[in-house]
């Protein structure tokens, strides 16, 4: 079943009415299914269109016919006469002008005025219609068919009215979901006591939501939030549930569901069109945690892994939204024998395409396939994602057309889509083409240098030449900005597994800084990588090559006022703390975990006057090192860790642990770190 009407601006309730003046609509209905004296049968044989005497084909009654039949338009206007006294006379005409023919644009005027009309009726109708009958002449509409579509209108406008204003609550949760991180970011400007937040978020925000893990996937498949992160989802479900659940109501007798069971059938329909609208509401949301432009990225402390992880359930819930808005309604047009004829039209296969789509992006998006995938997870999941798009338009226009706004939650998606590739594509021409110089320094790390170019964080290195997948991207953290005018790899030389390199306090440090600034320098960025397979395994082929450059993303946090930083390292994670080492103002101390020396000698010129101890080839006992650091310090500490999951979720369980039980502590957990 197809509607089509005029273009709605807004969503109901909110610029668009359905039914409105509901007394006229409810006329109009019951003489909608009736055969007027215009009326014509569609016949296919010979592509002929007979007349009414025809009864074995389909009738066929065009706006002109309703424009011009006296029969109707003295049955319509005598109708609304008696059931719309408190509807001004003006709005009347509004109706009749833009309704009685039909709701078409462009459709014609009725031949004369509703109070023309009314005033040639010469006597009053004696005649009591039956719905469904042929309308020959001026008659009375009962007030039980009356009734049981004013029910069947208002109650359905009701409904839909309620479907927006909960999708609006999910205006609201798309308000929320940026006000609640934005708020709860504000909060760190706050003077609590640093003892204070150390243990709200020991207990309440830092820890995984259960068990030790958080960065170590669980059976290989998903990784456990944390309970900050856990909080949130809660919320996110709890409203989605709430608002899919509450607000249902029935009207009787009501056209539409005339049998006993309509009351249920009812209910059953409404729950399927609230199911439809909240996950067409989900879908702004889900778009906007998605992208690494997100706006709640600038203005909030947040992590992109955070808001991935968010995108994720917000994903399921649309989806899951999604397929019982489908089942529901394909039980609904099997029940009435309908289906047949429903799914070949063109709504029906496009709402199939977008359900599809969505119930196919969940298992394939599941943690190994991004993983060990992830340049095919990433094509197929932008792929699908436009199909998703384009199915809910085309279900929605091909269904309504424009009328009551549905539409609007897909265009404020590709919206949000259309800024956050907008932006991409800003960075990049921001930086034009550049090269990369790439230099080996072992089996397992590369460096990579590119000239004439600032920033900070981490960016995204595009290198067009190695593949034909120009389009393929990584993201890499920027280890310095300044490159040495003839950079030589700093050697030192190790006598043991474990170094312990310090700073003196007769002012060396200073003056190393200041030696390293006075050296010659070229601005630019340096990265260090890990070669694995795929890309990074190609760049080590080479000495030089193109690049783009996609930067800079997530500045680094301020922790200026903490007076002591700890960074925890493992192998090429070093290149997340050395931004924060060089920056931080109070003391800062290094603890490094690396395969080789090779690294270690690499970085070494950008680690100049920071203490350090340094692990070659074996681990490093987290919980000693932290332990002896933080227990009994009074001073307020900032614990960086940047490394593998393992060494990550240790760090934050170690930290976890002495915030819950030390007294008068004082420390804060950060982690760096790329979310697949």
């Amino acid at each position: 079943m197809v509607s089509s009407g005029r273009d709605g601006h807004g969503l109901i309730g909110y610029g668009i009415s359905m039914y409105n003046p509901l007394c006229a609509y409810s006329c109009r209905a019951v003489l909608s299914s009736s055969t007027l004296n215009c009326s014509e049968h569609a016949h296919m044989h010979e592509g002929m269109v007979m007349r009414r005497m025809d009864m074995g084909s389909e009738v066929v009654t065009s706006p002109d016919c309703y424009a011009a039949d006296d029969a109707f338009l003295d049955t319509l206007a005598y109708c609304i006469s008696t059931h719309c006294d408190d509807v001004p006379v003006w709005d009347l005409e509004k109706y009749w002008s833009m309704n009685v023919a039909g709701t078409q644009p462009g459709q014609p005027l009725p031949k004369a005025t509703y109070q023309q009309t009314l005033a040639g009726i010469a006597t009053n109708p004696t005649d009591t219609l039956v719905a469904g009958k042929d309308l020959t002449h001026a008659m009375i509409i009962s007030d039980e068919d009356y009734q049981e579509n004013y029910n069947a209108q208002a109650i359905f406008e009701i409904m839909e009215d309620t479907h927006e204003r909960y999708g609006c609550g999910l205006i609201v949760l798309l308000v929320s979901g940026a006000i609640i991180p934005i708020a709860f970011s504000l909060l760190r400007f706050l003077p609590f006591p640093t003892v204070l937040t150390t243990k709200f978020n020991s207990w309440f925000i830092d820890p995984p939501a259960l068990g030790t893990r958080h960065k170590t996937p669980i059976a290989g498949l998903f990784h456990m939030p944390t309970r900050g992160q856990a909080f949130f989802i809660f919320y996110l479900v709890a409203i989605n549930v709430i608002l899919s659940s509450v607000g249902f109501k029935s009207s009787r007798p009501n056209a539409w569901y005339p049998t006993v069971l309509g009351t249920d059938g009812q209910i059953v329909s409404y729950v399927t069109n609230r199911a439809g609208v909240l996950s067409f509401a989900n879908i702004p949301l889900l778009f906007l945690y998605a992208g690494r432009n997100n706006v709640l990225l600038w203005l909030t402390n947040w992590s992109h892994g955070t808001f991935l992880l968010l995108h994720r359930w917000v994903a399921w819930i649309a989806t899951l939204q999604a397929i019982l808005h489908s089942v529901i309604y394909l039980h609904i047009y099997v029940h009435d024998s309908t289906h047949a004829s429903e799914s070949k039209l063109p709504y029906w296969v496009w709402g199939v395409v977008a359900t599809l789509c969505m119930s196919i992006m969940l298992p394939a998006s599941i943690l190994p396939i991004r993983k060990h995938l992830y340049e095919f997870f990433l094509a197929w999941h932008v792929l699908l994602s436009i199909f998703v798009l384009v199915g809910c338009l085309w279900h929605i226009v091909d269904r309504f057309q424009h009328q009551w706004g549905y539409e609007n939650w897909i265009y404020t998606a590709i919206a949000i889509w259309g800024f956050e590739r907008l932006m991409r594509f800003a960075r990049l021409a921001r930086n034009g083409v550049k090269t990369a110089r790439v230099t080996v320094i072992d089996d397992d790390y590369i460096r990579v240098h590119i000239e004439e170019i600032s920033g900070s964080g981490h960016a995204f290195l595009y290198f067009p030449t190695l593949t034909w997948r120009v389009w393929e991207n990584h993201p890499f953290s920027v280890a310095s900005t300044v490159l040495p005018a003839d950079h030589q790899p700093g050697t030192l030389e190790y006598d043991a597994d474990v170094e312990k390199l310090g700073t003196s306090s007769d002012g060396s440090d200073s003056d190393s800084r200041e030696r390293r600034s006075q050296s010659p320098t070229k601005v630019g960025l340096t990265f260090l990588v890990r070669t694995k397979g795929g890309i990074t395994g190609q760049l080590r082929k080479h000495t030089s090559l193109h690049v783009l450059v996609e930067s800079a993303y997530g500045p680094h946090e301020d922790l200026s006022a903490f007076s002591v930083l700890i960074c925890v390292a493992g192998g090429v994670g070093i290149t997340a703390c050395v931004p924060y080492l060089r920056a931080h103002p109070g003391a800062t101390k290094l603890f490094w975990g690396a395969r080789s020396r090779s690294i270690i000698d690499a970085m070494a010129p950008s680690l100049t006057g920071v203490e350090q101890e340094i692990y070659v080839g074996k681990r490093m006992n987290i919980t000693e090192v932290l332990h002896k650091e933080l227990v009994g310090s009074v001073a307020s500490v900032a614990v960086l860790v940047s490394g593998p999951s393992e060494m990550a979720d240790e760090v934050r369980y170690v930290i976890g642990e002495l915030g819950r039980q030390q007294k008068g502590i004082k420390v804060k957990l950060l982690e760096e770190s790329f979310s697949w």
